[in-house]
């Protein structure tokens, strides 16, 4: 009888410490650096892919992005499938990862811009071979939809960049001005700091560690999968369109249950857009909802970041360390060279 007791014990001891909340994460180390692929150069050539929704009446935004990398002394290579269409794809699940796979393997193609988002990339994501893309790193660029590939990267030992992509480019450059000088920035490794305005909901303290992240909907769908990221001693960014108040709640919620918050180290919010309006009035504010479900943490929270879906999207690079400041008055986010 004893040794079925003994065998009873060990097997609750395991079970309790596999368990993400009855862990005791008091004595994690911080994170493993990312290798940081090199920064671009005049003459190199990025690749534009789509490897998410497809691209209807959207050859003029291509076309500017293209221009917009040749003004930078770039050289664009769009993928061979693009524009094709396939229902509410840029093509097949298979064309689609063929012009990704491509990019990843061409040793000449320094950064892998991303055309757009909307909805896809995670049917691809379990088919790429990063196997050459190690002798030879590049930049991942993009956002919404493209989180997705962020997590793949970042788990794969990667940075990455979060940016506008090539439908993200308007007529007039102008209205968009700051948005290209930070991608303009981070591509070609000059500095970017920011200082963001100040709101009575940030959650004031100073923190540091890697930046990771992007749309808190795709953040959401990895759970539970291998492409969920560990936020443990990292700052988590977060950005949404297009959801009711009460859908924010519930993935909030869920990642909180799931131990996604436990270590984290801090908390940037980025736009909240087009929120939809449900006929029962959620109450609050989105500000105050993300402070109200993520009450049980002390790490600091700020608000205001100029990244997402709206013309003012501010390139963040996903991986590297931060430092954050967050008072009221301000919040500061500086990049630890």
């Amino acid at each position: 009888m004893s040794k079925f007791f003994n065998l009873f014990v060990l097997i609750c001891v395991f079970v309790f410490h596999g368990n993400g909340h009855a862990q005791d994460h008091s004595n994690l180390k911080t994170p493993t650096d990312l290798i940081q692929p090199p920064y671009l150069k005049a003459g190199d050539t990025v690749a534009i892919v789509a490897p998410s929704g497809i691209l209807k009446n959207r050859q003029e935004e291509i076309d500017r992005a293209v221009k917009l990398l040749d003004s930078f002394g770039l050289k664009a290579l769009v993928g061979k499938h693009v524009f094709k269409q396939e229902n509410h794809f840029a093509g097949t699940d298979d064309e689609r990862c063929e012009d990704f796979q491509n990019a990843l393997d061409n040793p000449n193609v320094k950064a892998i811009w991303c055309a757009r988002g909307g909805y896809g990339a995670v049917r691809i994501l379990d088919k790429l071979d990063f196997t050459v893309f190690k002798k030879h790193p590049k930049w991942l660029i993009g956002y919404s939809d493209i989180t997705a590939l962020h997590n793949l990267f970042h788990n794969e030992g990667f940075q990455s960049i979060h940016a506008l992509m090539g439908v993200s480019l308007t007529e007039n450059l102008e209205d968009i001005k700051e948005t290209i000088a930070t991608f303009k920035s981070v591509i070609f490794g000059n500095p970017i700091d920011y200082t963001l305005e100040g709101s009575v909901h940030n959650r004031t303290g100073q923190s540091e560690g890697q930046l990771v992240g992007g749309n808190l909907t795709m953040l959401h769908t990895m759970l539970g999968s291998k492409s969920s990221i560990d936020t443990s001693g990292k700052i988590l960014f977060i950005e949404e369109i297009g959801e009711y108040k009460y859908h924010i709640d519930r993935m909030l919620q869920s990642l909180k249950r799931a131990g996604y918050f436990d270590t984290c180290n801090g908390l940037i919010v980025g736009d909240m857009s087009k929120l939809r309006k449900n006929t029962t009035l959620w109450g609050t504010s989105i500000e105050q909802l993300i402070l109200d479900a993520l009450s049980d943490y002390d790490f600091p929270i700020a608000f205001n970041m100029p990244a997402g879906h709206e013309d003012d999207n501010r390139a963040l690079i996903l991986g590297k360390v931060i430092e954050l400041k967050v008072t009221e008055e301000q919040a500061t986010i500086a990049y630890k060279q």
